[in-house]
């Protein structure tokens, strides 16, 4: 089913890597203009002329979510002035991960976090999905972690970031929900770019799911071309799992 978003208009944060940049690419592959948003301009220019190359439209537009209002007004505005005055999917992925334990934490980090993972996407979320509603609807995509269900001894801040985003995505289904715009959320497994010949230590994590292996970004990106897309037309709050079972399944390590 190709151009599944053809005629759309799609803002991704955090588009310039991995997950990010696999979502980006794949909704422009889908037939949706792309506004890649990241910190790097280099890095972005990168992302923008792989799509174009491959016939896809996209651009890219600068922005440091550090959390405040204004930042993330700032980017809804320049993002639906380059996409012709609409956004139809947003897509919440921009994310730090500090794996420090509880006890090495700073409350400079601790703020840094939160700015970065829950405020940038709330004030983000509440400057376009008005305007979502009133274009007549939409589709937003947050990204969570498995791990906001699944302790793990290290990152504990982390997670509890991706547990209000995927709070945030019920709460933001009932809110905009009726006007139209839907909002979902997907929760990655371990995902890393796989690299041939190399075995990265957070493959041990995955030992004894029943996909048995690391999850590539490719995967998470269809996924949240699904989200986006009519095709899902009644989902509505939901928190997609793509993490090869591991939040699911018993694992039963050898």
């Amino acid at each position: 089913m190709p151009n599944r978003l053809a005629g759309k208009t799609a803002l991704v944060t955090g588009a310039t890597s991995n997950i990010g940049r696999a979502i980006a690419e794949e909704i422009a592959a889908e037939g949706a203009h792309v506004v890649v948003s990241g910190r790097n301009p280099e890095r972005g220019a990168e992302v923008v002329d792989g799509i174009r190359a491959r016939g896809g439209r996209a651009d890219f537009v600068r922005a440091d979510l550090d959390g405040s209002a204004a930042a993330s007004r700032a980017l809804a505005e320049e993002a639906g002035r380059v996409l012709g005055g609409r956004i139809d999917v947003l897509v919440n992925n921009a994310g730090i991960y500090p794996a420090d334990s509880t006890a090495e934490t700073d409350e400079k980090t601790f703020d840094e976090v939160y700015a970065v993972n829950v405020k940038a996407p709330f004030f983000l979320t509440a400057a376009v999905a008005p305007a979502m509603a009133e274009a007549g609807g939409g589709a937003i995509v947050n990204l969570g972690s498995w791990i906001a269900r699944l302790g793990i001894p290290v990152g504990a801040l982390y997670s509890s970031t991706k547990g209000a985003v995927e709070t945030l995505t019920r709460a933001w289904a009932a809110e905009f929900g009726p006007r139209g715009v839907r909002v979902n959320a997907i929760s990655p497994g371990v995902v890393l770019p796989s690299v041939p010949g190399e075995v990265h230590p957070a493959e041990t994590m995955m030992k004894g799911t029943p996909a048995g292996r690391m999850g590539t970004p490719d995967a998470i990106a269809k996924a949240a071309v699904y989200l986006a897309a009519d095709e899902s037309s009644f989902v509505h709050g939901i928190v997609l799992d793509v993490d090869g079972g591991r939040t699911t399944a018993a694992v039963i390590a050898a």
